[in-house]
């Protein structure tokens, strides 16, 4: 078989001209195409590291921001449970106090009411003892016992203490007016006698006496010799007694009682006639 070189050399150079053509035409822009797409896919790769990164640092950021809120969050709600407490503890212990103080108030005001009312009571039965004991004794004065505490009266006026046997002398020396005798009933002419044989012993003279009448006095005598008193008589005694209780009641309720000075069984004092 015989080679046709001529056609052989052609057909060598038609394909090497295609290959030629197909490089020049159809691979190089293939290529580039391909290189093209092969950057844009890198870039875009890169791209997308760079965004993963950004987005893993924001991610981590985030999270820091997140745990450090977190971490506040519960710094602050640690503090507002302890303020809370704190607070609560306070409140609680203002509380108790107010209600110690209002419970010592009202057990001072209650300690002050059975006071008062202790007080009261035995304020209204002393006042009561005391009225019956005066209505009783009134009823139960008459002359007998008139006439024996006309004795009693001039037995003490002749064992006065010198102190007041002076007064009255003195008393009588410096007046003009009578001496004067005073009891609840009038008294029978013999104890009128053993008052005025008294009197004189007492004032070594002979005295100008008069004998009143009143009813203030109970079972008593009282003399007056120009306003100096000389008392002894049962009413005397009551209000000695009364004013005494008095101060005790005051002192037992925590007061502090008027002086009061107690008369003794006889004493002379200033008094209008």
């Amino acid at each position: 078989m015989l080679i046709d070189w001529f056609t052989v050399v052609a057909q060598l150079i038609n394909f090497l001209v295609l290959v030629w053509l197909m490089k020049r035409f159809l691979y190089r822009p293939i290529l580039d195409a391909i290189d093209a797409r092969e950057h844009r896919i890198a870039a875009t790769l890169a791209d997308a590291a760079a965004k993963s990164s950004e987005a893993e640092q924001a991610r981590d950021a985030f999270l820091h921001q997140s745990t450090a809120l977190d971490q506040q969050r519960d710094d602050l709600l640690n503090a507002a449970k302890a303020a809370a407490q704190a607070e609560r503890k306070q409140l609680l212990a203002e509380t108790q106090q107010a209600a110690d103080a209002l419970d010592r108030q009202r057990r001072k005001a209650l300690l002050r009411e059975h006071q008062q009312l202790k007080a009261e009571l035995a304020r209204l039965t002393r006042d009561e003892v005391f009225a019956i004991t005066r209505k009783v004794l009134t009823e139960l004065s008459g002359d007998t016992l008139e006439a024996r505490m006309s004795e009693v009266f001039a037995e003490r006026l002749q064992g006065l203490d010198p102190a007041t046997r002076d007064e009255l002398v003195s008393a009588l020396a410096n007046g003009s007016d009578p001496v004067r005798v005073r009891s609840v009933f009038e008294l029978p002419a013999p104890q009128r006698q053993t008052i005025q044989t008294a009197l004189e012993e007492l004032f070594a003279t002979e005295v100008p006496v008069t004998f009143e009448t009143t009813p203030t006095l109970i079972n008593g005598l009282e003399l007056s010799v120009n306003g100096r008193k000389l008392g002894w008589n049962i009413a005397d005694y009551l209000t000695d007694m009364e004013t005494r209780i008095s101060a005790l009641l005051a002192l037992s309720a925590g007061q502090t009682p008027a002086d009061t000075n107690p008369k003794p069984d006889a004493k002379a004092s200033e008094a209008p006639q």
